[in-house]
Parts: structure tokens; sequence; C-alpha cells
């Protein structure tokens, strides 16, 4: 808090009070081809405008095309050059993300950066259409599955363009309070275990573990494809729905609160930071938090734990060669 307040930078050159559009300053973006989840609203939306002002292609994924316009009119407003394409995509619906993955694959010929983005937070306890606990199934299965339903596209544009592909998970501080003893269905759909923050905590634990498997697979196969995940900061945005029952106390907290939170643009720095800034080529496998890397617990660097969220991420959405657009497919399309 009190490196934000006086605006204390790191080693990146930027710190806790950089906004996003500070840090991709001069990046000219006109090239790249980018997804970015949760993008109607909050950071998400904040990062689909910055990358979109630097000249990216932003695909929006919205749960109805209707709210997903909304937003693109928004956006347009502000940025007129923007590039933005909506499309339907339910996190919580395995069904949904696949439908996704088909039709972009179909109708986007390439795909430089994946911010996986989209979250819920402390919600009361409900199961999502697969028979997941919904935070975990919204914030870590459905990216997951996302993920890797696009990652042959993401390859071979890699491989085309010369350009190192960028996948970006939006993690929180709020993992520490996860203890990773959570992977297993029955402990997650557990109804009389079930605490709000912690079942976010588990899921938020899930986010950063995915990434560092992620860069470990990229190493491992030498594709040009970097993995990292951040905390935000804290911000005041629309996640705290759940959280914030009492709307008039929301109201009364809400102006005292934004003194000492991050903006929705400073929450979007990191991420934006990590999408688009030079500096972060052949980074992968990194935790940041206000644009500098950080160290996240060490249940959040267990490789092993990784690995064994990895295969238990697969039972989960079943994924198969099916399910997957193979490289041999695209080189033939």
């Amino acid at each position: 808090m009190w490196g934000w307040l006086w605006g204390r930078r790191g080693p990146s050159g930027f710190g806790a009070a950089s906004t996003a559009e500070e840090v991709t300053a001069g990046v000219d973006a006109t090239s790249l081809t980018a997804i970015v989840t949760g993008a109607t609203n909050g950071i998400g939306k904040e990062t689909a405008r910055v990358l979109a002002l630097r000249g990216a292609q932003v695909i929006i994924p919205a749960r109805t095309l209707e709210s997903g316009l909304k937003v693109k009119e928004s956006l347009a407003e502000q940025v007129p050059s923007a590039k933005l394409h909506v499309m339907e995509m339910d996190l919580s619906s395995l069904s949904s993300v696949r439908d996704f993955a088909r039709s972009f694959d179909a109708s986007h010929e390439h795909l430089n950066i994946l911010v996986n983005n989209a979250g819920i937070m402390a919600c009361p306890y409900q199961l999502s259409k697969d028979g997941v606990e919904l935070q975990f199934a919204t914030n870590h299965v459905g990216h997951f599955l996302l993920t890797n339903l696009l990652l042959d596209k993401m390859k071979s544009t890699a491989r085309e363009t010369g350009v190192q592909g960028r996948i970006i998970n939006v993690s929180s501080i709020a993992h520490k309070r996860s203890d990773g003893t959570c992977f297993e269905l029955n402990k997650l759909n557990d109804k009389a275990r079930y605490q709000p923050f912690i079942a976010y905590a588990h899921s938020k634990l899930a986010n950063i573990l995915h990434a560092n498997e992620l860069s470990r697979r990229f190493q491992e196969e030498g594709c040009n494809l970097t993995a990292n995940s951040l905390h935000p900061g804290v911000i005041f945005t629309n996640i705290i729905r759940y959280v914030a029952a009492n709307r008039a106390l929301v109201s009364v907290v809400s102006p005292v609160a934004n003194l000492f939170l991050k903006s929705v643009p400073q929450g979007a720095a990191t991420t934006c930071y990590l999408a688009l800034h030079p500096s972060l080529k052949d980074v992968s496998g990194k935790y940041f938090a206000d644009c500098n890397e950080a160290t996240p617990t060490a249940v959040a660097r267990d490789s092993e734990l990784a690995k064994r969220l990895w295969s238990f991420s697969e039972e989960l959405v079943e994924i198969n060669d099916a399910d997957r657009v193979t490289e041999h497919q695209n080189e033939a399309a």
C-alpha cells in the first residue's frame, strides 16, 4: 500500500501506481490478435481497451452477445480505431468453451495473446453445469480447457509469424490462503466444507500452477510461447458483487476504499505489461505484481503439485484428440 501511495517503482521502471496505458506507451500491437476473457467489465474491459488502443485485434468473449456488443460499443467510442470482435462464451460451461474455440479457429487465422482474466469471487455454494464447484469451474477449469483448445493455434501463429505468443493468467494474492490440498473433486464439491473465500483462493492458486506447468511444457517442447501469472492488486470492481450484498454499505465504503485501493487503469497495468511489453520476451513461468516479478507461496511454486493439477484438470474436462484442432489440421487449412 505504501509503495502505491508514494509511487515507488520496481526494477521494471513501473510500480503499483502505473497505469495500463503508461506501461504500454510506444508499443505497436497492430499485427497482434488477442483474446481477453472477462472483458465486459472491470480490469478485463480496461485490458481490452488498452490492447485495442495499441492496435491489437481484440476478441471479447461474453456470456451473451447483447452484453458483449454493449461493451464493444462503449470501447469503440473511446478508441474509434479499435478492432473488436464479440463472440459468445460461458466459461463455467465446458460445452460453451468448446463451441467458442471451434468458432474462433474457423474465423481467425492467428492468435498471439491469451489473457485468462475472467473470474468470480466468494459466491454462494453452487455447482457448474458440469458438476464442479462454480468458482473453480469458472476461474480455472474453463480457462484450462480454453487454453488447451487454443494452444495449437498459438503455436502455429508463433511459428508462422516469428512473434512469441503470450498466455497471461490473472491470479490473486488470495492464493496464499490455499494450502494446495484441494485438488480432488470430492473436496472441491463438499458443500459442508465450503468457505467462499477459501474456494476462491483454491482457484487462484490453480491459476498460478497452471501457468507454471504451461511454461514447463513449452520449454520442454521448445515452442515459442510463454506463460505467466499475476496479482493485479486490490481493486473495487464488479467481482465483489457476491461479497457486497449490502449495496447501501458499498455506497458508503466505496469512496473511502478508493482512496487506498488501485483504480481500474492501475489494476489492468500488470496484465497489459505482461501482454505487450518487449522486456517480457522469453520470460516465462513467473508471477508478477505491480508490473514486477514477485514471489508467490511455496505451494504455488510446487512443480509436482502443478503436474497433479494438470492431470486432475484433464480428468475434469475430459480432453481428448477429438477436442483439439491438431497442428496437422491447421496446416492443411
